[in-house]
């Protein structure tokens, strides 16, 4: 029998009928619309019905007991303008804090399975603070048109990931874009990304999030002063709904559709994307923060609590989630499974990831319940997880990430060991050869895969790599927090000036810097992560940590573009040699006779200095290209401030070595042509610099 043939009650000229229980949030049925809500400490529960934008509701239409089963609250309502229509739920309950139950059937609550939120669809539009209803559910009508898509089998080990901000890497003027600061504008860049080379997006949070949650004035040099934003998106509003501010047609409700187009648009030129999600704390903050769903829909549930009934702050920003209770557990598998299975999406990187391994008392899990479903869940089987494995409560764990074969890590040792030996600290020679080399001290492949590591040297959270060997300290004034907030221990070095500077000598060595770290982390093995903006020297003016700043700090700069195409240049060439060989990626069909597919050296051949004052590695990687024929590499990293003259390996009769770049030349770096050496010769390898080399030896 269909649905709107069966019989209803009701209820203030509204016809209405018990709901589909097992389908949460928002459903479109015939003739009506299906709204359900899960709560096991409700008393009692009515559906809060407002015509789209209006401050008062139409309608409050009260679930029935019978219209509830278990915990769980479902009712159809019939002949709604749903189009129209904008919802949310008063929940009636005990209100003790101590027990953790703080239910205010006053309280307007938001869906938290709502696929559209209302309320902030145009970014920084000042809201009206005094409407008690700040975020609103829509129902969601769902046609697109995908057009035979699916999510993108690219293997791991074949990722390169560009890590961006939808609205900074167009918002700028200098984008030329038409729609700056959105997912349409962000798809008039797919060309520039696929040129570059990479092959899969990680977009910073697109969950509906309010950016004007935290407005104040933070102080900068020569202003007044302007309103800072919650810019970077860590804090959700809605786990199903994508940023309506996001999207040209955001204000039309059409941010579902937008947003669909343009995976589907990197999925047509071979371009994965991931989404940076934010699974472990809410909007809702601490006791001062405000009600918008889960605290008044069960509160002792979705969150950890102390035994006085106060919120423990592992997430560093008021509340932690309880991803292990089974109910939380649910609601972000079925979170992800929604974005794989409508949006197609490819992948997530997880923040704080380490909150997901914790118990519902705050302690770390050996086996936690939630990691390990993500692993073996079958709709997830082709995702790429990453985590940042540790959180802001200590919990640290890269290299001890929970990961049951499937997950990968941020390599935060990467990072801080890659940019300490660059800078030209000793002591770590043998260490970052291990870097470089898959950091299998850390991962065992055994356990791991051959792709946890994702490397990466610079973030959205830190320094810019212009900015990382253009400043000794952070600058991080203009946050408003008198420069107290962002990280200390950068490993950052300014080359002898701090900040901006028209000395040639200076530029020359930061270019050089910038150059040795794209090549040192595109010859790494393991997953690399690029900064979106690094591959042309974007620069933050030294603010390491500008989370609030929706302003030219943030966004970026396209004339740099032309400014630096040198480094841009050497990247998309180092991208594309990365591409060329099978053994940086671990998909080496065997290895040349007599050769390991990775050997360690020094100033000499097969001698490898791991001394206190060595500053030079040299890794050779040998495979086999698809042809059959044997392939030899050559990377050389003199992070010494004086040159050095390096022996390569000898090869196999008919295999020579060809230049492929060397950042200490004069002019280009990188050679397209690669530039045959003279054998039996060393190599002189100029103070602060590193070279790539080739060899191929055809298959007789």
């Amino acid at each position: 029998m269909r649905i709107d043939m069966v019989p209803t009650d009701v209820y203030e000229g509204f016809h209405v009928r018990p709901g589909l229980f097992f389908y949460r949030g928002s459903l479109i049925v015939p003739g009506g619309v299906n709204f359900t809500i899960y709560s096991a400490g409700a008393k009692s529960c009515s559906l809060v019905l407002f015509h789209e934008g209006e401050r008062e509701p139409f309608a409050v239409i009260p679930y029935p007991e019978s219209y509830r089963i278990g915990n769980v609250f479902s009712m159809i309502i019939f002949d709604l303008d749903y189009e129209n229509l904008e919802y949310g739920f008063y929940i009636d309950g005990e209100y003790d804090v101590v027990s953790g139950n703080i239910f205010d059937k006053s309280k307007c609550l938001l869906d938290p399975n709502a696929k559209i939120v209302s309320g902030r669809d145009i970014w920084g539009e000042m809201p009206d603070w005094t409407n008690p209803f700040q975020y609103r559910s829509k129902v969601a009508r769902d046609d697109f048109d995908w057009r035979g898509d699916r999510p993108l089998h690219t293997p791991h080990n074949e990722l390169i990931i560009y890590e961006m901000h939808v609205r900074g890497f167009t918002q700028d003027e200098s984008s030329g874009a038409k729609y700056r600061g959105t997912f349409a504008a962000l798809r008039e860049k797919i060309t520039y990304l696929k040129e570059l080379g990479v092959t899969a997006v990680e977009l910073l949070p697109v969950f509906e999030f309010d950016e004007m949650e935290d407005t104040r004035v933070g102080l900068r040099k020569n202003e007044k002063g302007e309103p800072l934003h919650n810019y970077w998106g860590y804090s959700t509003v809605a786990f199903f709904a994508p940023k309506a501010g996001y999207a040209a047609s955001g204000r039309y409700s059409l941010q579902m559709d937008e947003f669909k187009n343009l995976i589907r648009e990197m999925h047509k030129n071979g371009l994965k994307v991931i989404l940076d999600v934010v699974f472990n704390h809410t909007a809702e903050g601490d006791e001062r923060g405000p009600y918008i769903s889960f605290k008044g829909i069960d509160n002792k549930i979705y969150y950890i609590l102390t035994p006085e009934g106060s919120y423990f702050n592992f997430s560093g920003c008021g509340n932690t989630m309880n991803c292990n209770h089974p109910v939380v557990r649910d609601l972000i598998l079925n979170c992800l499974r929604y974005w794989v299975s409508e949006y197609h999406v490819d992948g997530f990187r997880f923040d704080l990831a380490s909150i997901l391994g914790r118990s519902q008392d705050g302690s770390p899990m050996s086996n936690p319940p939630l990691l390990e479903a993500l692993a073996c869940d079958p709709l997830l089987a082709h995702s790429v997880l990453i985590a940042e494995a540790w959180d802001a409560g200590g919990l640290y764990q890269v290299g001890s990430f929970p990961a049951y074969g499937r997950w990968a890590e941020w390599n935060g040792r990467y990072r801080d060991e890659l940019r300490r030996f660059l800078k030209g600290d000793s002591g770590l020679a043998k260490i970052v050869a291990a870097r470089i080399t898959g950091s299998e001290d850390i991962y065992n492949p055994y356990w791991r895969g051959d792709c946890a590591s994702v490397n990466f040297i610079t973030c959205h959270d830190g320094f810019t790599l212009w900015d990382l060997y253009s400043y000794n300290e952070k600058h991080n004034e203009a946050n408003g927090w008198n420069n107290t907030d962002g990280a200390n221990d950068n490993f950052s070095w300014n080359c002898g000036h701090e900040g901006e500077t028209e000395d040639a000598a200076i530029n020359e060595l930061r270019h050089r810097m910038v150059k040795n770290a794209a090549a040192v982390l595109l010859m790494s093995l393991g997953i690399p992560m690029i900064l979106a903006g690094d591959e042309f020297g974007n620069t933050q003016f030294g603010n390491n940590n500008p989370y609030c700043q929706d302003n030219k700090i943030s966004w970026l700069d396209w004339t740099m573009l032309e400014k630096n195409k040198d480094i841009y240049d050497f990247f998309k060439g180092m991208i594309h040699f990365r591409k060329a060989h099978p053994v940086l990626m671990r998909q080496s069909k065997g290895t040349p006779e007599g050769f390991s597919m990775v050997s360690l050296h020094g100033v000499n051949a097969w001698q490898f200095d791991d001394s206190y004052d060595s500053h030079l590695i040299a890794v050779m990687y040998a495979g086999k290209l698809d042809d059959g024929s044997d392939d030899f590499i050559y990377l050389g990293v003199n992070a010494h401030w004086e040159l050095h003259s390096i022996w390569l390996p000898a090869l196999p009769e008919g295999a020579a070595w060809k230049l492929v770049a060397n950042t200490g030349a004069k002019g280009e770096s990188f050679y397209e042509e690669p530039i045959p050496l003279n054998a039996g010769l060393p190599f002189l390898l100029g103070a602060r610099s590193v070279m790539v080399c080739v060899a191929n030896r055809k298959r007789e």
